[in-house]
């Protein structure tokens, strides 16, 4: 099973497929059909927050989860980073693979190449210790296969290095878009604390609002929950 991952801007409309469906469809199939459905399915800009924390971080080797077509691994690898990108469909990968040599060919120049895999994230454990920067965008997993998700991930992150999850707030399921009614989904910054040892220093604990169009194109006020640490050491 996987996670719903989403890779939008804060213009997008946030009416997307994977937040009008339960919990069943966390699996390989349900997502090779649904990037199936269209050449694109995500805006193929880098999620905002992303961006925000980011930007300022030296370069090193850095692990995108749920990366879909690729738009925040392209991004980083962009700014000097040596990325892998893990999702669990294959045809997402396929398809972020052909933006990066399309990048490639259209700007000309040099950038790392990334590292594309193929895994099922509620299994699948990153190596310990390996990469300057995790960055989790908006996966939204049952508690029960979300909290152990997040400790591996953050037991991924080397000393000095970068912690960075992005979900939706619990709040944005009042706030008119198109999110599943289901609570155990979602997560705050504060949760993220809870399942990290001393061993971090919380830089970004935040229920952080911004902007997004509603399914009938009306502006709504939304929230993201933003945890950004760096690993003691």
């Amino acid at each position: 099973m996987q996670s719903p991952h989403a890779h939008h801007s804060p213009n997008d409309n946030v009416q997307h497929d994977h937040h009008d469906h339960g919990p069943r469809e966390f699996d390989e199939a349900f997502w090779d059909a649904r990037y199936g459905e269209k050449k694109r399915i995500w805006s193929g800009r880098p999620n905002p927050q992303l961006v925000t924390e980011a930007h300022g971080l030296p370069s090193g080797t850095a692990l995108d989860v749920g990366c879909g077509e690729g738009a925040d691994a392209l991004w980083l690898a962009e700014r000097g980073w040596h990325v892998t990108g893990v999702d669990i469909s294959a045809v997402a990968l396929a398809r972020a693979a052909e933006h990066e040599q399309q990048q490639r060919e259209n700007r000309g120049t040099a950038i790392p190449p990334v590292r594309w895999e193929h895994q099922d994230l509620t299994v699948w454990e990153p190596p310990t210790g390996t990469f300057d920067l995790v960055t989790a965008q908006y996966m939204h997993l049952p508690t029960a296969q979300r909290e152990p998700l997040f400790r591996n991930l953050a037991r991924a992150v080397v000393p000095g290095g970068t912690l960075l999850i992005v979900g939706h707030h619990p709040s944005d399921m009042q706030s008119g878009a198109s999110r599943p009614d289901l609570p155990d989904l979602y997560f705050t910054a504060e949760d993220i604390v809870g399942l990290l040892d001393d061993g971090w220093e919380h830089r970004t604990i935040e229920s952080r609002p911004r902007e997004a169009s509603g399914p009938d194109g009306a502006t709504l006020a939304v929230a993201d929950a933003v945890y950004r640490g760096r690993r003691r050491g």
